[in-house]
């Protein structure tokens, strides 16, 4: 017994610092963020009516004990006033939904938390739409589809980071959804000898993706999904 509590130990010891040096957070989060999702932004197709879904991401205190969206968020943010933008120079009618609730039980949705800051980068109100109800993104596809159901449109575009993409779109698939997807921002893990927290962050983001997808077919099969 004692032998084997050695080598247990002394497995666990080695699995934990292939986590966090980087050597097996490396792999899981690539395999994670693997195509078809486009590493960058591309020549998109703006329909006559587009909407944009931007998906949350969560949020946080900061140092000031001050809401706000988490570091993720920033770069969809971003990336879906860009786009709004240039669907607005195309001469399309454009939208954008914000679709997140409140999962951590914070003092506001992700939704509310991020519309002030998707607002600075002049995307008007009348033009957001705000999903602030779901939990995870499951629920983000369901609630969208909801709204779509009475919102005519004819172009669709999906902003997310590149880990959450391949799950986020077997999810609005399951809908009735085609959304083309637009990657807001990729993770990257660079390995080395000493153990990273980022690492571990990573490899536990990773990990939360994979098991997402795995559940998606597993319920599907039993006819949950």
């Amino acid at each position: 017994m004692r032998k084997a509590r050695i080598v247990v130990a002394v497995t666990g010891v080695i699995f934990f610092w292939l986590l966090a040096a980087g050597w097996l957070a490396a792999p899981l989060l690539d395999w994670a963020q693997r195509p078809p999702t486009p590493a960058a932004p591309t020549p998109l197709t703006y329909g006559a009516r587009t909407m944009i879904v931007m998906l949350g991401t969560g949020t946080e205190y900061d140092a000031d004990h001050k809401l706000v969206p988490k570091k993720d968020a920033f770069a969809r943010i971003g990336t879906s006033a860009a786009i709004y933008d240039a669907c607005k120079h195309s001469g399309a009618m454009c939208k954008v939904i914000i679709a997140g609730g409140n999962p951590q039980k914070h003092e506001a949705s992700e939704a509310d938390n991020y519309l002030p800051y998707l607002l600075a980068k002049q995307v008007p109100r009348a033009d957001v739409i705000l999903e602030n109800r779901s939990r995870t993104t499951y629920e983000n596809a369901r609630n969208v589809a909801a709204i779509l159901r009475d919102t005519p449109y004819d172009g669709l575009i999906l902003v997310t980071s590149a880990y959450q993409m391949p799950r986020a779109l077997l999810d609005f698939h399951r809908f009735g959804l085609q959304p083309e997807p637009l990657v807001s921002n990729t993770r990257h893990v660079q390995p080395g000898v000493l153990p990273r927290f980022d690492n571990l962050m990573a490899a536990d983001l990773a990990m939360h993706e994979l098991i997402g997808i795995a559940q998606f077919y597993v319920y599907r099969l039993l006819g949950w999904f």
